[in-house]
């Protein structure tokens, strides 16, 4: 279980702390003669205000930074782990049904694209690891009751005994 989750953790820190700093150069790398795709271009958005060149930072940038970040720190404490991969599940299970209902309306663009088929399969791998994690706290705790009978009879044995 430990190794999916890093696995997983890692995969999405790196996915996602390099979306964030794409998102936060990609305005200067127009003047900077990098050979670096555009991500305003990819994700499909166009720039007319200033103010939009601090969305695009904020929004795209600042929270996927920071959530690549996060997952990186799961990585070494188990509680942040459980706690970033619900998040991330519901972030991208929340993207996709997004893409999903505006599908729905007539006249737009079908939802189904990389971007789509990225989020369904991170919020089905996040349910399957938190549905993993449960059954291991539940086996865990069924073994601690256990433990607990065996303590309370042996108690009783040595009260009744004295």
């Amino acid at each position: 279980m430990k190794i999916i989750l890093n696995i997983y953790l890692i995969f999405m820190g790196l996915t996602y702390f390099l979306i964030g700093a794409w998102a936060i150069v990609d305005p200067i790398t127009d003047g900077i003669d990098f050979d670096i795709p555009s991500f305003m271009n990819a994700v499909g958005l166009s720039v007319i205000t200033e103010i939009g060149y601090s969305e695009v930072a904020g929004i795209y940038g600042g929270l996927n930074l920071i959530i690549g970040i996060t997952c990186f720190l799961g990585i070494f404490k188990r509680k942040i782990a459980i706690f970033i991969v619900k998040v991330i599940t519901f972030i991208v299970g929340s993207i996709a049904f997004g893409r999903f209902l505006f599908a729905q309306i007539p006249s737009t663009p079908t939802f189904v694209n990389t971007f789509f088929i990225f989020e369904v399969t991170a919020f089905l791998i996040g349910l399957l690891i938190l549905f993993l994690n449960f059954l291991t706290i539940r086996k865990s705790s069924k073994n601690e009751e256990i433990d607990n009978i065996e303590d309370y009879k042996e108690s009783s044995q040595n009260f009744s005994e004295s």
